[in-house]
């Protein structure tokens, strides 16, 4: 099996380096057009997100597509020198790329364990490579794999169900406590920085439909506003939203709060009892706590968030060795059903081979013997004595070729067989 993989994430490279080696949605099937001509019989799925950049190949016929000529490759469609990929990427080749990349679909390895999202990009890059005829028999096999790994730890462990960041915690378990569905329900969010862009995310996953977006940079909002399809407001209509919100969303980098009781009093009559779940994620906060003991309002802040964020961490930790070893298990699955294939064919040209010598002899003998349509019985049992015949013969080398198979042949059997009994290649 010679897929390999050469990339790069979070782990090991800098934002900095990221960026540049990463390729834009609109790019990639660019690339992948650009490997398919220049290396015509092999595959590619190319991986990129902000967090992660990832080039699985297979060398198909082209036997000089090495990690270098891989990272030649890259470096010429990223612009960059050859030496920066080579000392900044990660190579792993075999096994360690099949069980990477069961470990990356099923978010084990992403910067927040369990998040969904990096499924569907790896679903995304296949499909893509498909569309774009760079994939192949054995990238076809191992990201289905990949899929089905995932799929395991989905549904055999709580990982994915184990929300740790502040903006997942907020919308996915304590907006369910207060309201059934977020469908005609207006959220309001204030800041447009990493921490909105982040509860925008989860809000329009959760269904939210009805998202008004406020920043002291109105500019800012617009931009964030429009790429996730939500309302921009400006900034003076604050306390207008405040009195109109269903939820309402502290994520501002304001050095003080925007929001005191006194400010919020005659709002909160406005509103006339109806309930809003203030869910206040900003350090410092957005809004004074004392608004929480009014009527009708409920009150998050961030030490509340984290602490629901620090006890799913710790349930996650429990649930990671059954994660790691669906993932070994689904790796030897696939490694295993791999070797065996490439066996096959072997097996079926070695049987082909001893059937034509029995149909050979068998004709030489009833010739010498004279026998005819009357000696069917004798012809039958003749040939039930060469088939038995040629099934212990060759039964402890077929034996001996499974196990092989089984342990990667690791001794090199299939090779051998073919070698002595002149049955060509694939």
């Amino acid at each position: 099996m010679n897929l390999q993989m050469i990339g790069c994430s979070h782990h090991d490279a800098a934002v900095e380096f990221r960026e540049k080696v990463a390729f834009p949605s609109d790019q990639v099937g660019l690339a992948l057009a650009a490997f398919r001509e220049r290396f015509p019989s092999s595959e590619l799925v190319l991986i990129s997100t902000c967090n992660r950049i990832e080039l699985y190949t297979t060398a198909g016929n082209d036997n000089e597509l090495d990690r270098d000529a891989v990272a030649e490759f890259l470096a010429e469609q990223r612009c960059l020198k050859m030496d920066e990929i080579v000392d900044q990427m990660i190579y792993r080749v075999g096994v360690e790329a099949v069980e990477h990349l069961f470990t990356v679909a099923a978010s084990l390895d992403s910067m927040v364990v369990g998040e969904a999202q990096i499924l569907a990009q790896v679903k995304q890059a296949y499909d893509m490579a498909c569309e774009s005829g760079s994939a192949g028999p054995l990238t076809h096999s191992v990201f289905q794999a990949a899929n089905r790994a995932a799929k395991r730890v989905q549904e055999e462990t709580a990982i994915h169900r184990r929300r740790v960041s502040v903006p997942s915690v907020a919308v996915g378990e304590v907006i369910p406590e207060v309201f059934d569905s977020l469908k005609k329900k207006r959220v309001v969010i204030c800041g447009a920085g990493e921490m909105g862009e982040e509860t925008l995310r989860y809000l329009i996953q959760a269904g939210a439909t009805d998202v008004r977006l406020l920043n002291r940079s109105y500019d800012r909002a617009v931009a964030l506003a429009k790429s996730f399809d939500v309302t921009p407001v400006p900034w003076d209509q604050l306390y207008d939203e405040v009195v109109a919100a269903d939820v309402l969303i502290g994520a501002t980098s304001a050095n003080e709060t925007i929001m005191n009781q006194k400010l919020f009093l005659p709002l909160h009559a406005k509103r006339q009892g109806r309930v809003l779940l203030i869910l206040d994620l900003a350090v410092p906060r957005d809004f004074e706590a004392s608004i929480g003991e009014l009527s009708s309002v409920y009150l998050y802040g961030i030490d509340d968030l984290k602490a629901a964020c620090e006890r799913n961490r710790r349930e996650r930790q429990k649930e990671w060795p059954k994660a790691k070893q669906i993932i070994a298990e689904e790796t030897e699955r696939f490694i295993q059903a791999i070797h065996h294939r490439a066996t096959g064919p072997v097996i079926q040209r070695l049987r082909n081979q001893a059937g034509e010598l029995k149909n050979d002899e068998l004709d030489r003998l009833k010739n010498k013997l004279g026998l005819g349509d009357g000696d069917a019985a004798a012809i039958k049992e003749i040939e039930k004595s060469f088939d038995r015949l040629i099934n212990k013969l060759l039964h402890p080398p077929l034996a001996s070729i499974r196990d092989d198979a089984a342990e990667g042949h690791r001794r090199g059997l299939v090779e051998a067989l073919r070698h002595l009994f002149n049955l060509g290649d694939d």
